[in-house]
């Protein structure tokens, strides 16, 4: 005795599609999901980096102007370089720490955190993010450095 397979009838096939477009859909919305946020990270990471990058410059900015006209060096006062590049993170929104060791040097470090779009519904809520960045005060003469 033979069994014969009996043809597959629509009742067979009910729902299969629905489950397939829901498991699909969750996975093209996570994906989607995780561009959006990793990208934005990643702008956050560069806004954090250019914000520290800046402050720093404008820490340099601040020199001693008497003993770089009689000729003793250039260096950036200690004091008003931290305040101003303090000032320049607190204008940008940013925190971060700000130090001028011995005045050849203003370093930032900024912190920040990205608030994520759609990766929250998988409970992660926020990405820290980091920048840093530092001016050396230096003396060219004739675009070499003396």
């Amino acid at each position: 005795m033979r069994l014969f397979r009996r043809p597959a009838t629509d009742a067979d096939e009910r729902g299969s599609v629905s489950s397939w477009l829901v498991t699909s859909t969750f996975v093209m919305i996570l994906g989607v999901g995780i561009a959006v946020d990793l990208t934005g990270q990643v702008h956050a990471q560069q806004h954090a980096r250019d914000v520290a990058a800046q402050a720093a410059r404008v820490g340099g900015q601040q020199l001693q102007g008497g003993a770089a006209i009689r000729g003793e060096g250039v260096r950036a006062d200690p004091v008003q370089a931290v305040v101003a590049a303090r000032n320049y993170l607190a204008a940008a929104g940013m925190s971060g720490t700000v130090s001028a060791p011995g005045g050849e040097v203003v370093l930032v470090r900024t912190d920040d955190i990205y608030e994520t779009k759609f990766l929250s519904f998988i409970g992660l809520s926020n990405m820290p993010v980091s920048g840093e960045g530092e001016a050396r005060i230096a003396r060219a003469v004739g675009g070499t450095e003396q």
